[in-house]
């Protein structure tokens, strides 16, 4: 294998030093244009203009679809099996100003089974981690009118049933080739309950284009429900997805992980806490004195401080460009940088914990966003399922 390949992009594993131009060759998805990037909806969102999101697959029909004022759906969700982090919020605001700008379903599945069986943690523990991770989902402000929370072992009665019908569609030599050889069985099923996941706000709502905003590891869900979806057995189109790099670990570029030694800033985590990590954990491209580094500047690109503020944490295009000019310089110094990142994360985070402190019981905010009866029934009855007395016990 040439060196410039050696690396794993899966669901379940990431390793070596990531090449995103030749990752699209691989999987076989497109780069994000320029015109696709101005045809989401003004001011635009930093995540799209600066290419964090940079790579698709029928972007177009989803941008069509909300900008004619069409019925266009998100789905994005959250695989509940720690506290969750600043690299796992950002896919969630941005569909809530897609939703705030063009009126966008959001659709939010909990993986709660696939972490069960996945990760070595007791059924409690997931339990107690998808309440917490539901309450931070819920902080971020979604629409209950245009949103659905969708948590795999609790809304069984209508996830199973579509997971069975779509399980008929997928064999197990393309989970092997598309996941590897799973652990156990219930890994050999979950892409039939990714499926149900990706298809939902059609199987509610009707043939429409759906876009599906995730980070590039996550993309092998997508292509086995549009290789179900290509089978034109149910009335569904194929799901787009918008393709994202890894928000950058404190150590240094690469995925964000909070499953293994490196430190994350969690949501939870308070001013001090987020500025100690920043200072003593955050990986600098600055030089090793303030004389050396006044002298030859900083590298902005490796620079996690800055990748940060870059990614997600300054809304100002204008901002980040004079903060990578005045690194590169050397006027602007590694712990001046580090302070004002960590500022940024802080007051970002501040607003977040005060939505979540401001909610009810997770019982009675979250019933605002359940499936309704009748939003299950369709959904079963679009995949064969008949109304019976039983499906609604």
């Amino acid at each position: 294998m040439p060196a410039e390949d050696n690396f794993t992009v899966t669901p379940y594993a990431i390793e070596g030093d990531i090449d995103y131009d030749r990752l699209l060759d691989r999987f076989g998805a497109d780069q994000l244009t320029s015109e696709q990037k101005t045809r989401f909806p003004d001011p635009g969102h930093p995540l799209v203009r600066r290419d964090v999101f940079y790579a698709q697959r029928d972007v177009d029909s989803f941008l069509d679809a909300a900008n004619d004022g069409e019925p266009h759906s998100i789905v994005t969700g959250r695989g509940p099996s720690g506290p969750m982090h600043i690299g796992h919020i950002f896919p969630f605001y941005f569909a809530k100003y897609l939703q705030e700008q063009t009126g966008t379903r959001v659709y939010i599945p909990f993986s709660d089974d696939e972490k069960y069986v996945l990760k070595d943690k007791s059924l409690d523990e997931i339990s107690d981690y998808t309440r917490q991770n539901l309450r931070d989902l819920l902080a971020v402000g979604f629409d209950p009118d245009r949103t659905r929370i969708i948590v795999d072992t609790a809304d069984a009665d209508v996830v199973y049933p579509l997971a069975t019908a779509f399980a008929k569609e997928v064999t197990q030599s393309t989970v092997d080739a598309t996941y590897g050889e799973p652990e156990n069985i219930g890994l050999s099923f979950y892409p039939a309950v990714q499926a149900t996941h990706l298809l939902l706000p059609q199987l509610v709502e009707g043939r429409h284009p759906t876009l599906v905003p995730i980070a590039v590891d996550q993309d092998p869900h997508v292509r086995v429900c549009r290789d179900i979806a290509a089978k034109q057995r149910y009335d569904v189109s194929k799901p787009g997805a918008l393709l994202s790099k890894f928000l950058p670990s404190l150590e240094g570029p690469g995925k964000m992980s909070s499953s293994d030694d490196a430190p994350s800033i969690l949501l939870s985590d308070d001013r001090e806490t987020v500025t100690d990590k920043i200072r003593t954990y955050a990986y600098s491209g600055g030089q090793t004195s303030i004389e050396e580094h006044r002298a030859k500047g900083g590298n902005p690109e490796v620079d996690v401080p800055y990748l940060l503020l870059y990614y997600f944490f300054e809304e100002s295009d204008e901002r980040v460009e004079q903060l990578a000019a005045d690194y590169r310089e050397g006027s602007l110094l590694s712990g001046e940088l580090k302070a004002f990142a960590a500022e940024r994360i802080a007051d970002f985070l501040e607003t977040h914990q005060a939505r979540r402190s401001a909610l009810g019981s997770l019982e009675d905010e979250l019933s605002a966003y359940r499936l309704t009866e009748t939003e299950r029934q369709a959904a079963r009855r679009r995949v064969g399922y008949p109304d019976n007395e039983l499906s609604r016990q």
